[in-house]
């Protein structure tokens, strides 16, 4: 036995042959000194953590400095829960010096035994890995995930919350399968969050969630999330304000939001200092503009209104863009039947269709700009951001005229 564990740890420390003895020995007060002393063999620490069968003896090893990370999976695995929390404590203040190499066997056998552990039956065991583990340096990737799909909450959460170790696909993983209001506030909550993770947060369609990710400056938000927040928004107020008071959110957006929010999120915007003169009167002038549209004519319908807005020479780009703030997707159809010379039944085809080209091509004939046609092709047409047709040259169509005729023609409509 002496010569195989040698073989293990290349070394045998000063007073062997008597350390040997106190583990021979039926006196379990001497074997609890060889266990607390950091002096004593590795070898003989590791086969008392193996085979003494007092717990206390066993719970020494763990307990000491000195103990072999090569144990530590055999202990991991003890029968005492005591056993198992000191070699959790061990653990955790060994990893600083066992992850300097990461494709060491003690690096190995310490993942090994903490992934153990934080599936111990016991919960203070997991509760006290996860308090622990949470903002420590060195967590292995591994068991922080391990913590982190735990159904106590006391044990993932400020893993989920905190814990730097846990990966993008871990964090995706999740939020698809444990879609939990708590779970997904403490991950919108997390000190830095990819783009990826954050759309994932949104398409949870979860209020508390969501607003803490918009509150939360260290989520990285795409241009094309952004505008889907907005656009939710209109059916989550719990996301207006935060969005109006966002860090570095561009002005067109500020005006996207200023259509449909209420006076006190309105004014949340115009103080914004990060909008010049120009851009807060432009945000002011929508909010007065959507007002004005609501309030006109409040008993007669969006045909009557149409017509009267025909009559009086207010059918504009701004009157649609404001129906369009206000979903008044019917008054929409209708102008642009009205203004392309078409009946409105091929027109609402065109975006029941969720064809892009034959949008931008209908604005086209209808002598609208090409920013409303993006904003059409966002709103009405629910096209996927990867398949958004933009402006060319930030004003301009980015089709022929040839190739619009042609995609009026094949929606059946009016091209010329």
């Amino acid at each position: 036995m002496a010569r195989m564990f040698s073989k293990i740890f290349k070394k045998t420390p000063k007073s062997y042959e008597e350390q040997r003895a106190a583990l021979d020995s039926a006196d379990v007060k001497a074997r609890l000194t060889l266990a607390r002393d950091s002096q004593t063999s590795k070898e003989i620490l590791y086969y008392l953590a193996e085979q003494d069968p007092v717990a206390a003896v066993r719970k020494a090893v763990a307990d000491n400095e000195a103990m072999p990370v090569q144990v530590s999976p055999i202990l991991a695995g003890d029968t005492d829960e005591d056993v198992r929390m000191a070699l959790a404590r061990r653990l955790v203040a060994l990893l600083p010096d066992v992850s300097q190499d990461k494709q060491s066997q003690l690096y190995a056998f310490a993942v090994q035994a903490l992934g153990t552990l934080a599936l111990d039956e016991v919960l203070k065991i997991r509760v006290a890995l996860s308090s622990t583990l949470k903002d420590h340096a060195h967590t292995p990737p591994k068991v922080a995930g391990q913590l982190a799909r735990d159904v106590e909450r006391e044990v993932s959460e400020p893993i989920l919350r905190f814990c730097s170790a846990l990966s993008d696909e871990d964090l995706l993983e999740i939020l698809k399968t444990h879609p939990a209001s708590w779970v997904i506030e403490a991950v919108a909550e997390r000190e830095r969050l990819s783009e990826d993770v954050s759309e994932a947060v949104i398409e949870t369609h979860d209020p508390p969630g969501g607003a803490a990710l918009i509150k939360n400056d260290g989520a990285a938000l795409s241009e094309s999330l952004l505008h889907k927040i907005i656009d939710m928004a209109r059916n989550m107020p719990e996301w207006q304000k935060p969005m109006a008071v966002r860090k570095g959110l561009p002005s067109s957006m500020a005006r996207e939001l200023a259509a449909f929010v209420d006076a006190s999120v309105r004014d949340l915007l115009l103080r914004r200092k990060d909008f010049d003169d120009a851009e807060v009167e432009e945000i002011a002038a929508v909010f007065r503009r959507r007002v004005d549209f609501a309030d006109e004519g409040p008993l007669e319908g969006m045909e009557d209104k149409l017509k009267r807005l025909i009559k009086e020479g207010g059918l504009t780009e701004e009157s649609i863009s404001d129906a369009l703030a206000m979903r008044e997707c019917d008054f929409v159809i209708g102008a642009l039947a009205h203004l392309s010379g078409n009946a409105p039944e091929p027109v609402a085809k065109v975006f029941e269709a969720k064809a892009a080209k034959a949008i931008v091509a209908l604005v086209w004939r209808a002598g609208l700009s090409m920013r409303l046609a993006l904003a059409l092709q966002k709103e009405m047409g629910q096209i996927a951001p990867k398949s958004l047709l933009y402006p060319k040259g930030g004003t301009d169509f980015p089709l022929s005229e040839e190739d619009m005729r042609w995609q009026l023609e094949f929606m059946g409509l009016k091209a010329s």
